[in-house]
């Protein structure tokens, strides 16, 4: 067996485990109901951005077509939504574990950075996650005092990486154990009310795909499963992944886009690769994005923050389907070529997951 494939086989046989994971000791206080679309429809938030990147608000429901494989979606319940209608809440993920140790220091000062401006008074309530090889390290509560979030995460005894990159299987655990940390923390905020912002500061996990990586048929089936899982937990739920790459200049831009080369739709299993559950994939595929932050981590994150401002609740009614786990392209399109509109850009039709990371 080669190298990769001993990867790969390490791999998928900690992501076909059933979905059972230790408690994560997360604030229990806000933990209701998450916010379901109504019975049938599938519920998109839509941001639209100009050209000059500045977020366009004053659009009506004529302005939008939703295409489902191609095909219009009737589109049954159309709001232009803010920050005052409902509630928004912002999740900071720093990830120790596959960011290098020696610019931990600068991803810390930078978030501490970031909690403090406008005098520490936050936009919205926020709670920073530290993602160590020893588990997840998180505040009590949730908070618009960033002040007091930034003297916490100052004071914080931070257990950095003990794993090697690039060393044969450990990147398996690296993936693997980043997986679970996504996981832990999608099933937490998914529990949350309103709409919920999850800002990874992190260059993403080992995307273990490439030349000499061939998965076998029930890797694939293993690797779709939790495709389908991510895909579905996070647009129901309301959730959106973004990720900021602390690496900025230091990072080759092919290295920071090589996710981009296995971008493509996973209609069935055997389309299936390890970097489709890549953290860049994950964020574009949610509606969020993934940006480089060229020495400027407090200005990528409240450029994240911009999509909370304002943005469109569009529910609309799904193709007929039959299939299990079919897969659905979801096209948000403008009757404005100068505007841009970002959302999921996916769902799976009849979900039946029967295994997930």
């Amino acid at each position: 067996m080669t190298a990769h494939l001993r990867i790969a086989a390490r791999f998928v046989s900690v992501l076909s485990a059933p979905l059972v994971f230790a408690p994560l000791c997360l604030p229990a206080q806000q933990a209701t109901a998450a916010a379901h679309p109504p019975s049938g429809g599938i519920r998109l938030n839509v941001v639209v951005d100009a050209k000059s990147g500045q977020p366009v608000t004053d659009l009506g429901q004529q302005n939008f077509t939703i295409l489902d494989n191609k095909s219009p979606g009737r589109i049954s319940s159309f709001k232009v939504m803010t920050a005052a209608d409902t509630h928004v809440e912002l999740i900071l993920f720093i990830d120790a574990v596959n960011t290098p140790r020696e610019i931990m220091k600068y991803v810390l000062n930078s978030t501490e950075t970031f909690l403090k401006q406008n005098g520490g008074k936050l936009a919205h309530p926020t709670i920073v996650a530290v993602f160590t090889d020893t588990g997840i390290q998180t505040d009590n509560s949730f908070s618009t005092d960033g002040n007091s979030l930034s003297d916490t995460l100052e004071h914080r005894n931070i257990s950095l990486r003990q794993l090697p990159r690039n060393g044969g299987g450990i990147d398996s655990d690296l993936v693997s154990m980043s997986l679970r940390a996504l996981n832990q923390f999608v099933a937490y905020a998914s529990a949350l009310p309103g709409r919920k912002l999850i800002v990874f500061i992190s260059p993403g996990w080992p995307l273990l795909s490439g030349p000499g990586v061939n998965l076998t048929s029930k890797q694939q089936q293993q690797v779709f499963g939790n495709v389908v899982f991510f895909s579905s937990q996070l647009r129901q739920a309301g959730i959106t992944l973004y990720d900021v790459n602390p690496l900025g200049a230091t990072e080759p831009i092919d290295a920071a886009d090589d996710y981009k080369n296995y971008i493509r739709a996973v209609v069935k299993p055997g389309d299936a690769q390890f970097a489709q559950l890549s953290l860049q994939m994950l964020s574009v595929q949610s509606g969020g994005f993934t940006v480089l932050t060229n020495g400027d981590i407090p200005g990528q994150i409240q450029k994240c923050l911009a999509d909370a401002e304002s943005w469109y609740e569009i529910t609309f009614d799904p193709s007929p389907s039959g299939k299990t786990n079919e897969y659905h392209k979801i096209e948000v399109k403008l009757d404005r070529p100068d505007l841009f509109a970002r959302s999921s850009d996916n769902y799976y039709a009849n979900t039946q997951i029967t295994g997930a990371p």
